[in-house]
């Protein structure tokens, strides 16, 4: 008589984006290698709830993205976009993505990009919009959407928040690829290293802002992207009413105190 078969095994899918948390900072890694890290909407939905718990942690003072394997991120999941061929499903996906990079901007940490590999069109958009960014030799970075008939509308709107208006609309009509280093002279990364270096790169980053209070870097952030889209007059007089307060904080008078008396401050 033949033995029943046992049934499968059933493996827990791997999460789609990796948390790791470890002294005040929280990794959030992009989880589809075989994918290049392409943000489908599943993707979008689960960096999404991150962010939203990230929003009310106060023990997290800097937010990592990366990705997992040879890449940063593609961009949107073509396949997936073509499968829902219809305009209420496209606009909805941009919609989600479009709410996510501005959760970025929203975070009261600072939030770094660490790319390797590619970086195109909304994986593009994804490091632009991050606060900083830090990239490997070995990273390249495109708005290439153009390239399959589709403008990077959406990226468009971080990536000429971050470089000159001609060198994104080269970007952007052209679709051609720059190397990290062009990245970094037109202003997309903060620093370029070896691959083996990025983490070391990425530690000295880190502990040189949380040895910063952090209310004060919270209340400056929200205040630089804020000044960012008003007038010059605007945004003077905005600076100067968010300085007056700043000034009056605890962690003002305890620096300025420290500065005066010769000793390390105290802010803890």
């Amino acid at each position: 008589m033949n033995q029943p078969t046992a049934p499968a095994a059933i493996t827990a899918a791997e999460p789609l984006v990796l948390r790791v948390d470890f002294g005040g900072v929280c990794t959030l890694t992009l989880n589809r290698p075989k994918q290049y890290n392409a943000l489908s909407s599943a993707v979008l939905t689960a960096l999404q709830e991150q962010l939203d718990s990230l929003a009310k942690d106060t023990s997290t003072r800097v937010v990592v993205i990366a990705g997992a394997g040879t890449a940063f991120c593609a961009g949107h999941d073509l396949k997936e976009m073509r499968a829902n061929y219809e305009l209420g499903a496209t606009r909805a996906l941009f919609d989600q993505c479009s709410r996510m990079m501005q959760t970025l901007i929203a975070l009261p940490q600072p939030v770094i990009a660490k790319v390797h590999g590619i970086a195109t069109a909304a994986g593009c958009q994804l490091v632009a919009q991050c606060d900083l960014a830090i990239a490997s030799d070995n990273a390249t970075f495109a708005t290439s959407g153009v390239n399959v008939g589709l403008f990077c509308s959406t990226p468009s709107v971080a990536l000429s928040r971050n470089v000159s208006r001609k060198e994104a609309m080269e970007m952007l009509l052209t679709g051609e690829f720059i190397n990290a280093q062009t990245a970094k002279e037109k202003g997309l990364v903060n620093r370029v290293v070896p691959l083996d270096g990025l983490d070391a790169e990425l530690d000295k980053m880190i502990q040189a802002i949380i040895a910063k209070p952090a209310p004060v870097l919270a209340l400056g952030k929200k205040m630089f992207y804020e000044q960012l889209e008003m007038d010059m007059p605007a945004a003077y007089a905005h600076a100067s009413g968010v300085m007056a307060c700043n000034f009056l904080m605890p962690e003002a008078a305890e620096g300025v105190d420290a500065f005066m008396q010769k000793r390390t401050p105290n802010w803890s």
